[in-house]
């Protein structure tokens, strides 16, 4: 009897221990008090344990890791503590359900030095052993995370035990097959586009040539036809790309691209939708533009954050204190979200190197949008108060 009472007390004991699993990285989390404006740290510290429980959404807390890069800077122990939420276990009850839910979301962490890394599992889970393996190697060398979510990097690497919330099963196919689909749809509307506009130009040329045979004596009526037929098909060619792309914008000559149209978001702000590249670069389906504003997302009165504007490249960012962060963001979504040419990715991390540890002022957010073929682009686009702003044009 004594030794089945003390077994009982054991096994409770233990699942105790594993449902307390939420409270683990909050002391990393308050330690980085001397970071960011006073009183931050604590606050993120006390959104951890809600993003760790058994019902939270997985991709929650890769929200929270990137939120605290982004308010309290790329310290390294500011990283080590984002790091180690990453890796955190997400409450389980093994007498409930099997598996635990892993998040799918590809774009998240956000944060490149978060990517790679996978979490931690409870015990109970048919091969632990090797995730939790895995987990503790990731936090020292994450894993490649190339255009993968955390599920697909932990599938990757032999563990598979697990439901997915946040995307669809397979986050990485899905998410290149996106890409795919958005530079298809684009050569589609292109294609389309122009067999329309070749088509009305010969229905044009057609209508000409009969006009000029019927009525070879009267130049006025010829003129008058062509004329007539010509604008047909540039009507014809224009309301055909209107119709199959209204967000597509011309890059000096090069195929259009079908980016996001206007957007107002209370968090992500005003953007005004695709715009291209003055130096032809092929930014995919993104506008990789920056803004610098006062109070955004919540922030004070009177300080300044860098953001960036196109709302697919700013998911799960949102705002920072820190330009290197949001510049780092457009870089690494422009390659595994946008689907931009190389050259393009290359030219992005060329100023990201030059511009990162930049002022942390206007002058810093306008040269971005020059270097990468935006000059002018207003970086105050939801009107937000410019008190005391510096650099501002």
């Amino acid at each position: 009897m004594y030794t089945k009472v003390t077994l009982i007390s054991a096994l409770l004991a233990v699942a105790e221990a594993r449902f307390s699993q939420e409270q683990v990285p909050v002391a990393g989390v308050q330690a980085l008090g001397s970071f960011g404006n006073p009183g931050e740290a604590a606050t993120l510290a006390g959104s951890v344990p809600g993003v760790l429980l058994a019902a939270a959404n997985p991709c929650a807390k890769l929200t929270l890791a990137d939120k605290i890069v982004s308010s309290l800077g790329t310290d390294a122990s500011v990283i080590a503590a984002a790091k180690n939420l990453v890796a955190a276990e997400q409450n389980f009850n093994p007498f409930a359900v099997s598996v635990p839910n892993i998040c799918g979301d590809a774009t998240l962490p956000a944060t490149a030095e978060l990517r790679g890394i996978v979490p931690l599992v409870d015990p109970a889970v048919t091969g632990s052993n090797t995730e939790n393996t895995n987990s503790k190697t990731s936090l020292q060398n994450p894993f490649d995370a190339t255009g993968l979510s955390v599920a697909d990097v932990m599938k990757a690497q032999g563990f598979s035990n697990f439901t997915i919330a946040g995307a669809a099963a397979n986050g990485n196919a899905n998410n290149n097959n996106n890409n795919n689909n958005n530079n298809n749809n684009a050569g589609a509307a292109k294609s389309t586009t122009t067999t329309a506009a070749a088509a009305a130009t010969t229905a044009a040329t057609t209508a000409a040539t009969k006009t000029k045979t019927k009525c070879a004596g009267s130049k006025a009526t010829t003129a008058s036809t062509t004329t007539t037929a010509a604008a047909a098909a540039t009507s014809a060619a224009s309301n055909n790309n209107n119709n199959n792309n209204s967000g597509n914008a011309s890059n000096s000559g090069s195929t259009a691209k079908a980016g996001a149209g206007a957007v107002t978001n209370p968090t992500t702000g005003n953007f005004a939708g695709f715009q291209a590249s003055s130096l032809g670069l092929n930014f995919g389906t993104c506008t990789p533009t920056v803004k610098f504003e006062e109070s955004l997302n919540g922030r004070k009165a009177g300080e300044f954050t860098f953001q960036a504007q196109d709302p697919v490249v700013n998911k799960g960012q949102q705002e920072a204190l820190n330009p290197n962060i949001i510049f780092n963001r457009i870089c690494d979504q422009l390659g595994n979200v946008c689907g931009a040419a190389a050259d393009a990715v290359t030219a992005c991390r060329s100023a990201q190197s030059s511009l990162g540890s930049g002022a942390k002022d206007a002058t810093t957010a306008n040269a971005w949008n020059t270097a990468l073929g935006f000059s002018g682009a207003n970086i105050n686009p939801d009107n937000a108060p410019q008190t005391g702003l510096v650099g501002h044009t």
